[in-house]
């Protein structure tokens, strides 16, 4: 309230709230533009996985590639949570947009992960099923990556929601070949190979599951608006 004699100018209050207003909305951009980044560097990092069992003899080329996009993505991870410490009103609520993030970048270290055992154990040619395996987590990243770019909508498109499902049957599809290779894996007698390549089937497993777990976490979202 003004004092006596003061006139309240409501003209200032206007531009301030204006104001206000303007960096809510734009923390909200940048929030969604980092996942839509973080969103795009695990489709590329999948993709380069397929890439990488298609054809070793890029092996070390795109096992470098992996690493580099796996430092951008945590630095952005980091950027995600140091904006949603700073900002007041999110565009989402701020356990779904960590969440979100933090499973986003889970699947990108776990790919990490399994180029890195590729190279460490020595493997010089694609294993059985897990070309077939890495292109179902390439698939489930493309959905997230697709309903990421959607979430500045998400209270009106909800058919973000048959994506969700799709990522779930991509799950489980991966877990049926997952369940074979082991299977398969376990009538062979080298110790030592069994204990490498269940490692790495178990990270391509776990690859797959953390994309479940973005899409269960934009699911539910979605489902707070309806």
């Amino acid at each position: 309230m003004p004092y006596r004699g003061e006139t309240f100018n409501y003209e200032n209050l206007l531009t301030t709230v204006t104001q206000w207003a303007s960096w809510i909305k734009s923390n909200e951009k940048e929030i969604l533009s980092i996942l839509n980044d973080l969103a795009c560097k695990a489709e590329e990092v999948a993709t380069l996985l397929v890439d990488l069992f298609s054809d070793f003899g890029k092996l070390n080329e795109n096992h470098t590639k992996i690493k580099k996009l796996e430092r951008e993505a945590d630095q952005l991870t980091h950027s995600v949570f140091e904006e949603l410490n700073k900002t007041f009103i999110t565009p989402l609520d701020r356990e779904d947009v960590s969440r979100i993030a933090s499973k986003t970048d889970d699947i990108i270290d776990y790919v990490e992960g399994i180029s890195g055992r590729i190279v460490n154990f020595k493997i010089k040619s694609s294993p059985p099923y897990m070309l077939e395996i890495a292109k179902e987590v390439q698939s489930a990243t493309k959905e997230i990556n697709l309903m990421i770019t959607r979430l500045n909508k998400v209270k009106a498109d909800k058919s973000i929601i048959d994506h969700c499902r799709r990522i779930n049957e991509i799950e489980h599809h991966a877990d049926e070949i997952y369940r074979k290779a082991v299977g398969e894996l376990f009538e062979t007698t080298d110790i030592i190979n069994i204990i490498k390549m269940k490692d790495i089937y178990e990270a391509l497993e776990e690859a797959s599951d953390r994309c479940l777990d973005v899409a269960d976490s934009i699911e539910d979202i979605v489902l707070k608006y309806t």
